[in-house]
């Protein structure tokens, strides 16, 4: 195999007695882009990780196990190698962009410093000489003022370009292979396509071979040209992009692809993995345009449950001390819309475009600089503290992020019960344990988990415990903010599922705020865009997407990943 470049034998891992990996099998020729597809914990990172030398110590890899990389001269089994040898490879031959720019990136230190380190280690060049070399690579990776991107600190940049800085310090050493772990997840649709399109043509100026990890499978579809699908441990399907996507022969990958929202079909209920599992030619239901038309006419014949009318929030300097303060930022500028009982409206644009400050002072987290909300028709705006108390009971957000947003010192049951406290719903604490009991097995979990600390969940269940203490005390409306970005496609359906399942039974009212365009116009019924603070667009969601009246909005649909 000469022009493999990569070539993993039979990997078989094992970390604190849990067998994570089972005879892996994969080949990387040159020149190419191979994609590994799967759920969370199927073992696509661990198996990076592995090729990098880069796995926790408690990890044990069987005796058979290889991992060969061809450098041009010779052929070296990567796992014989003892740790200081193997940093002459790390970096060097085979370089990785992890994930998260934002834990990956060293916050105390200058982006231009991170990148000049691996250049001065492995090329040996001097620091004017490497300092230069990374002012190339900023502007190779289309970065903006490189000079003052050199100096920044990771904090002082978008993610976007967090990103970047990461792809830069990655092909700083021109290595044979990238690996993308992840690269473009927490990113929305545009500047995804960017970083998407950025990676292709480093790999191809460069002839380097990549290695694609991500749970998207839109994204894997345009830039790879193999694909490999993991299942707990195991690859259980291979072949070119056209043969895993257009013919794919097992269940768990046709569950995989199916789960993905559909821009062109809208499902009453999206596919699980698990449906396919049970049933291998299993076939979604359809809305047809006359339910969705009297679904719509009985919602919008009532008068709207929240009505928003000029409502700006602006975010002013500090001001001088001869001058006044000053307009620093626009975040929200004059929206009007209205929202119906029953109804779910789509909030889409590009982050900074104001998404969340909207949601944040319609939920009067943020004192609106002008204009007037109207919930049931009473305007919020001017409450007091006590009345905005109250309030807070009817109107609940679900957070982007199920790891952050729950306190890792309260069991499940105190998270569940503390708001119920506080706005006095249950006689006494036994009466709110049993409610939090009954919530837990409304959202897919067991009331045994009310013992537990969130740390003891994956992803998805977090975030079913993040829903469930927004409903602890039955509002009416829910603002869903990112609420399901972090979650892998498999995951992502039943949480969606799971919300629609919900607004029927307890007759809810949604705004839903997604960067995932697909996402956004499953779950919406209208669909309002937004950029710069300002209202672009605001019609039916399926209007939009087939017939968008603003460039901007175009841009948008034209950056979704497509299968």
């Amino acid at each position: 195999m000469e022009s493999e470049l990569l070539e993993i034998q039979d990997l078989s891992l094992t970390i604190d007695e849990n067998e994570i990996l089972k005879k892996i099998s994969l080949s990387l020729p040159k020149g190419k882009i191979l994609g590994i597809v799967g759920e969370s914990g199927s073992g696509k990172s661990i198996t990076s990780l592995a090729i990098m030398g880069l796995l926790p110590k408690t990890s044990k890899i069987s005796g058979e196990s290889k991992i060969l990389f061809n450098n041009g001269n010779e052929t070296v089994d990567l796992l014989k190698l003892k740790p200081n040898e193997i940093r002459n490879f790390r970096g060097n031959e085979i370089s990785m962009i992890f994930q998260e720019p934002m834990t990956s990136l060293n916050p105390s230190l200058k982006c231009g410093e991170q990148v000049e380190e691996s250049i001065r280690l492995h090329l040996k060049l001097d620091q004017s000489k490497s300092k230069q070399r990374v002012i190339e690579l900023f502007e190779k990776v289309m970065l903006p003022t490189p000079e003052r991107i050199y100096n920044s600190y990771p904090h002082q940049l978008s993610g976007g370009q967090r990103q970047r800085v990461m792809i830069a310090m990655a092909v700083s050493c021109n290595p044979k292979i990238l690996i993308a772990d992840e690269p473009t997840t927490a990113l929305d649709v545009t500047v995804q396509r960017a970083i998407l399109d950025l990676i292709r043509h480093l790999q191809q100026e460069s002839d380097m071979s990549c290695l694609f990890i991500s749970h998207d499978l839109g994204v894997i579809a345009e830039v790879c040209d193999e694909v490999a699908v993991m299942y707990k441990g195991e690859i259980v399907e291979h072949g070119s992009v056209n043969e895993i996507f257009n013919h794919p022969k097992e269940s768990y990958t046709k569950g995989l692809i199916a789960c993905r929202p559909r821009l062109e079909t809208r499902y009453k209920e999206l596919p699980t993995i698990a449906d396919f599992i049970k049933n291998d030619d299993y076939k979604a239901e359809i809305y047809s345009a006359e339910e969705r038309k009297d679904f719509q006419s009985r919602i919008y014949s009532q008068p709207p449950i929240l009505e928003v009318r000029n409502l700006s929030k602006y975010f002013y300097t500090k001001p001088s001390i001869f001058g006044k303060e000053q307009i620093s930022v626009k975040a929200v500028d004059d929206m009007n819309f209205k929202v119906y009982p029953g109804e779910t409206l789509g909030l889409v644009g590009e982050s900074g475009s104001g998404k969340t400050t909207l949601s944040r002072t319609v939920l009067l987290l943020e004192k609106p600089t002008a204009g007037e909300i109207f919930y049931h028709g009473k305007d919020i705006v001017n409450l007091s503290k006590s009345e905005i108390r109250k309030l807070r009971k009817e109107i609940q957000i679900i957070f982007q992020d199920p790891y952050s947003s729950l306190n890792p010192r309260m069991t499940v049951g105190e998270i569940l019960t503390a708001p119920m406290k506080v706005h006095s719903i249950g006689k006494n604490k036994s009466e709110r344990i049993e409610r939090a009991a009954e919530l837990l097995e409304k959202v897919g979990l067991k009331s045994s988990d009310l013992k537990k600390y969130p740390h003891e969940f994956s992803g998805g269940q977090r975030q079913r415990i993040g829903i469930a203490r927004a409903l602890a005390l039955e509002p009416k409306f829910i603002i869903c903010d990112e609420s399901v970005s972090a979650l892998d496609v498999s995951v992502q359906a039943q949480v969606l599922n799971l919300l629609n399942g919900l607004k029927e039974e307890f007759g809810l009212t949604y705004i839903f705020i997604s960067h995932d365009l697909a996402v956004v116009k499953y779950m919406s019924d209208q669909l309002l865009v937004m950029q710069h603070g300002r209202q672009m667009e605001l019609a039916d969601a399926d209007e939009v997407y087939s017939n968008p009246k603003t460039n901007y909005t175009k841009e948008l649909i034209d950056a979704i990943p497509k299968l």
